[in-house]
């Protein structure tokens, strides 16, 4: 409990707490808009923390994580086409189909390492992204429109207030448990697998089947992220599965910081906010965007929570 006094740990907590009383006060303004966009924003801290176990704890540069998003949306489309709306039969056909098709790519992927292991990631996303637009029946490259939400207990996520607490819930559940994770044995495993791999098998210790479980439990977070999207817009779109959706992950998890708790929510919301920011600015925001991220990005490995940290070390030495 130390840690949270931190301020790299601290704010984030705080903007989580802020984040849990948003809602009322955006509805009290009569302005929804903020609800959906920090919706979106919480579903894709989500997929950031997801792949951060396998990227930031595991050392594994997965530019296929946006296939189980794509996964996760149509979890929710499919069975809805056919009228089932129950929540828990999306929740695990995307579990189970997130768990089979992330422990098999991953089994595969990680027979390889470095460039290689990049590059078969991609293939797999992309061959997802094929079958999908291949079934002219559901859609095929133009998607699907979701009739019908996913429905808990009672709970429909047919509205954006809706998705959003089921997202922050689901977010600070994750983050706790990534926090517990990193500190146990196999979270220590894995990042001591990121720094010397050849030392870790030499004390016996079979990384390669840690990272495959670290490889799998981010595919089924991904889903799970995925679901909450397709609910949020109604919609399930095989552009979910693009490469650039995976690239949009990897750089919010770098510039919140690689391998940190709070760093893949930072990342998220610094992405989509100046995003949303420059977007209303001006026509050339993508221009202004990149040279933004390339500035965060000069901060090094530690990214938001690192400069958030190096700033405590000054106000406490000044």
């Amino acid at each position: 409990m130390k840690n949270l006094i931190r301020p790299a740990q601290l704010i984030p907590v705080l903007l989580l707490l802020a984040l849990a009383v948003l809602p009322p006060i955006a509805i009290g303004l009569d302005d929804n808009f903020w609800v959906a966009f920090f919706a979106r924003v919480l579903v894709y801290a989500i997929a950031a923390s997801a792949l951060n176990i396998a990227l930031g704890f595991g050392g594994l540069v997965s530019l296929g994580h946006a296939l189980f998003i794509g996964i996760g949306m149509y979890s929710v489309s499919l069975p809805a086409y056919y009228g089932v709306s129950s929540g828990w039969i999306h929740l695990g056909i995307c579990v189970l189909v997130c768990a089979v098709v992330g422990g098999l790519t991953g089994l595969i992927s990680l027979r390889t390492s470095g460039i290689a292991f990049i590059m078969i990631t991609l293939a797999f996303a992309q061959m997802g992204y094929f079958v999908i637009v291949s079934l002219k029946q559901y859609g095929g490259d133009d998607g699907m429109s979701i009739a019908t939400a996913s429905e808990f207990l009672g709970l429909q996520l047919n509205t954006p207030l809706s998705v959003y607490y089921c997202a922050w819930g689901l977010l600070v559940a994750l983050t706790y448990w990534v926090m517990r994770l990193r500190s146990s044995p196999f979270g220590m495993a894995l990042r001591a697998g990121r720094q010397n791999a050849r030392r870790v098998m030499s004390v016996g210790l079979a990384l390669q089947r840690y990272q495959l479980a670290a490889y799998t439990i981010s595919a089924i977070f991904c889903g799970m992220a995925g679901m909450l999207l397709a609910n949020l817009n109604a919609y399930a779109s095989p552009s979910s599965m693009a490469w650039t959706v995976s690239g949009e992950l990897i750089v919010m998890i770098v510039l919140g910081g690689l391998g940190s708790v709070f760093g893949p929510f930072l990342g998220a919301m610094a992405f989509l906010g100046v995003e949303e920011l420059l977007k209303a600015a001006t026509e050339h925001w993508m221009a202004v965007f990149g040279l933004a991220i390339l500035g965060v990005a000069m901060l090094g490995k530690t990214g938001l929570t690192g400069w958030l940290e190096k700033l405590a070390k000054k106000e406490r030495s000044a």
